[in-house]
């Protein structure tokens, strides 16, 4: 054991032992006087404690003082009742503070009662009941607010981790102390009652049994009883006192000392008029004016005082940051923080402003932060940090979008106007002014919120201006997030994974594939809108096949054909019959006999006359697929499958090409099409 825990427990051993076993009046006056200390250092602790969770173990303190305490105040009522000497420190209070006169003396320990149980007990009660009652209600707010920092990239796991545990731990302690502090004013009412059974008792016994005189017992009796009470009372009023500054914290950033001199002393004005007032007190009344007058000046003086030193702190403070500022400019190294290239950027004119300023309603801010949850749901990645900036460089109401410093898109909305999309099934137009919606580039008109309601009941989808610009930067995110995946942001995923199953990350990492080669697994799967949320069967996928060849293209396909579940959850209904467009088996051979394998990776050396037709054929059975009103989807047989999509990348970016390996056996396809050249 401990030196601490051995401490502890023979504190809380001592206390249950003094309850039963008579103490020689020397030792009660070492344990009053320990006791005393004790009262001090949890006083001090909590003057100078800059939170109240620096004391978390308050809630304990209250109820092992309060029983040694009480064991003390038992000790010394067997010494009054028995032997009528309770040791030098019980007398010794009793004659100091009643200064040798018993109506002093009893005035002066009601006082202390009063104070104890009126003010501070009472006080402290309200405000810990108060306190935890607030902090409890805010509870879900704080969490929200840790969710939102932690999605917006803020702060990371850790941060918003520790960030919970500390919550979790003010409301247990706040709760805690709305307890705790009852032990405080049952001490104080326990010790108003052992003091009447000490004068009673000491009354009785000094008449009865020792044969005094009534006043004489009166006199001795009433002195010992004061003193228990005071030598009890004094450290139980320093803990109730305690205990209310520890409630009543209300700044981490300084001690008591510093926040209770710089609130105060602070404004020379104040001084000012308090000296005045002083001053003017004792010229004008029969109040002692060598007393007023002097300290009325001194008030005037420390005013002045203070606005000299002010003063010198602003000059200070100023040049302070002008030698910063012309230091900054000096130092050689000022450009780095130039070149910093944030991932995501969206700028916007002036008139945009109020749709992302929250003092004016804005929501756009909040939306930026569900487009990250969004996205890290649908696709199992974590989006960098989107900043929002305003550029008066740009026309009121325009906006663009920006991945790594470069403009990828931009859009153009029209304030307090909704715009409206016909889906194809209205029937009568609404008049509006004609413009195009920037995600998909659809016709669209702008309407006023008086026609909106109308538009809707015609059957137009009517849209906000936040929600357009919100559903713009979700499409350019979703479209660049394979690019915007670092390896920094690989090695979180693969830590993540490590906590669970260490095994299998210790397996592939490093021995089979380096980070940068699961960096472009996970890209190309992205890419192409494969969800990379289940890193697991990835990593077991890439486990089981990197030994065999470390060629970041294969690899991917057998990941694709390991998550053919999600893959046919994604482009197929598993109660529909799905039209889909083959590849001639002709064309597969023919693409496959010219593929070419080198160092760098693989690549197609297909003539490009040959290449021309075939990508002519795609484009009329994508068009056809287009005109039936279905999303064209490519069905190849595994091996032709990447290649495939290399050589169409180029000109359909987003079209959807699948093997059978990757379909599950319950899907039904139908064949509109073959492509053939």
């Amino acid at each position: 054991m401990k030196k601490t825990d051995i401490g502890l427990g023979l504190y809380i051993l001592a206390a249950i032992v003094f309850l039963i076993i008579p103490l020689p009046s020397i030792i009660l006056d070492i344990l009053l006087a320990f006791n005393m200390a004790v009262a001090l250092v949890i006083l001090f602790n909590a003057v100078f404690a800059k939170e109240a969770m620096n004391m978390s173990s308050f809630p304990t303190l209250l109820l092992l003082t309060t029983l040694f305490r009480i064991s003390l105040n038992v000790s010394s009522t067997k010494l009054i009742l028995s032997t009528g000497d309770p040791g030098k420190v019980v007398e010794t209070f009793g004659y100091f503070v009643g200064s040798g006169s018993l109506v002093i003396g009893v005035i002066v320990f009601i006082i202390l009662l009063i104070v104890q149980f009126m003010v501070i007990n009472k006080g402290s009660e309200r405000v810990a009941e108060v306190t935890a009652r607030f902090t409890l209600d805010a509870m879900p707010g704080k969490q929200m607010a840790i969710d939102a920092d932690l999605n917006t990239g803020a702060i990371t796991d850790q941060q918003a981790r520790e960030r919970r545990e500390k919550l979790q731990a003010e409301s247990s302690f706040f709760g805690s102390m709305d307890g705790a502090v009852k032990y405080v004013k049952g001490d104080a009412t326990a010790g108003l009652m052992i003091t009447i059974i000490n004068f009673v008792g000491g009354l009785v016994m000094g008449v009865v049994m020792q044969g005094m005189e009534v006043g004489e017992a009166l006199d001795r009796y009433t002195i010992l009883t004061i003193g228990d009470g005071l030598v009890s009372s004094i450290p139980s009023l320093l803990i109730s006192l305690a205990t209310g500054i520890l409630v009543t914290k209300a700044s981490k950033d300084m001690d008591m000392g510093d926040m209770v001199v710089s609130q105060l002393f602070d404004i020379p004005k104040v001084m000012w008029a308090v000296g005045a007032a002083m001053t003017f007190l004792g010229i004008t009344t029969e109040l002692p004016i060598y007393i007023f007058v002097p300290m009325g000046i001194g008030c005037i003086l420390i005013g002045n005082r203070m606005r000299d030193s002010q003063a010198v702190e602003r000059i200070e403070e100023e040049t302070g940051e002008a030698q910063a500022e012309a230091e900054e400019i000096r130092r050689p190294e000022n450009v780095v923080s130039l070149l910093q290239v944030d991932p995501i950027e969206l700028e916007f004119g002036y008139g945009i402003i109020p749709l992302a300023d929250v003092n004016q309603g804005g929501d756009l801010l909040d939306r930026v932060v569900m487009i990250r949850r969004q996205i890290a749901l649908e696709l199992g990645v974590v989006v960098p940090i989107i900043r929002l900036r305003d550029n008066i460089q740009l026309n009121p109401n325009q906006y663009i979008i920006k991945i790594k410093g470069v403009q990828i898109s931009e859009g153009e909305i029209l304030f307090d106007h909704y715009m409206a999309m016909n889906p194809g099934m209205v029937e009568e137009e609404i008049t509006g002014i004609p413009t195009f919606e920037p995600s998909y580039h659809l016709p669209a008109l702008w309407i006023t919120e008086s026609q909106r309601e109308r538009a809707e009941s015609m059957g137009y989808t009517v849209v906000d201006p936040p929600s357009i610009i919100a559903t713009h930067l979700t499409e350019i995110v979703r479209s660049h997030i394979d690019e915007l995946l670092t390896r920094q942001d690989v090695q979180n995923l693969i830590n993540n994974v490590k906590e669970s199953n260490p095994v299998l990350v210790d397996e592939l990492i490093p021995k089979l594939l380096g980070i940068g080669e699961v960096q472009k697994v996970l890209q190309n799967l992205l890419r192409e809108g494969i969800s990379i949320r289940d890193l697991l069967t990835i990593f077991e996928t890439l486990a089981d096949h990197a030994a065999v060849t470390r060629d970041t293209d294969v690899l991917t396909e057998y990941v694709r054909q390991s998550l053919k579940r999600a893959i046919s959850a994604k482009f197929f209904a598993s109660n529909e019959v799905t039209s889909v467009v083959t590849l001639d088996p002709k064309n597969e051979q023919e693409i496959m006999g010219s593929v070419k394998q080198t160092e760098q990776g693989s690549y197609i050396a297909l003539d490009p006359e040959r290449q021309r037709l075939i990508i002519a054929s795609l484009e009329q059975e994508i068009k056809k697929m287009e005109d039936m009103g279905k999303v064209p989807i490519v069905i190849t047989s595994p091996i032709v499958r990447m290649y495939f999509k290399k050589m169409t990348q180029d000109y359909f970016r987003d079209l959807i090409i699948i093997s059978y390996n990757e379909i599950e056996s319950n899907i039904e396809l139908q064949s509109v099409g073959m492509v053939s050249a």
